[in-house]
């Protein structure tokens, strides 16, 4: 009896481990990020301003005119800054997750989805401290950079 439980707790585990890892990370972990175009819904002024205005708003187009010359490990290492949300439930990849590609809203104001389903200001971030800036602006990172700390804020 405990043999037969056994096999069919392994075909059970085995196959909730197939079809997870074939279903998208934000599908399969309930990710809490939305992207830049689900805050444009409400804060349409402040996405325009974004848009036009902001370099990190593309910051995805850095990372593919340097993939050529990269090794699949180094270029996961510019996803932490040039994408919303790797490796905290957000961005995986180009093909699962494009809609966080750049650095959008929630880079800044955090994940969006509660915000985005209830309106409730108390569920996003709305102080931007230095402290979220300096994770990638940095001179470890960055040796020449001309960064100016919450001057244009994003352009909005």
């Amino acid at each position: 009896m405990e043999v037969n439980v056994l096999r069919i707790y392994k075909r059970i585990s085995l196959l909730l481990v197939t079809f997870s890892i074939a279903i998208s990370p934000d599908v399969a972990f309930g990710s809490a990020y939305v992207g830049s175009k689900a805050c444009a819904q409400c804060h349409e002024t402040e996405y325009a301003a974004y848009s036009q205005h902001s370099k990190k708003a593309y910051s995805w187009k850095a990372v593919t005119k340097m993939a050529s010359d990269l090794k699949p490990h180094e270029l996961q290492e510019c996803y932490a800054c040039h994408t919303t949300g790797y490796g905290q439930g957000g961005f995986v990849s180009i093909e699962q997750t494009p809609h966080l590609a750049d650095v959008g809203c929630e880079t800044c104001h955090g994940p969006g989805k509660e915000h985005s389903e209830t309106g409730d200001p108390t569920h996003i971030s709305r102080q931007i401290t230095i402290k979220a800036c300096e994770a990638c602006h940095n001179s470890e990172r960055v040796g020449s950079f001309n960064f100016k700390p919450l001057v244009h804020s994003g352009a909005h």
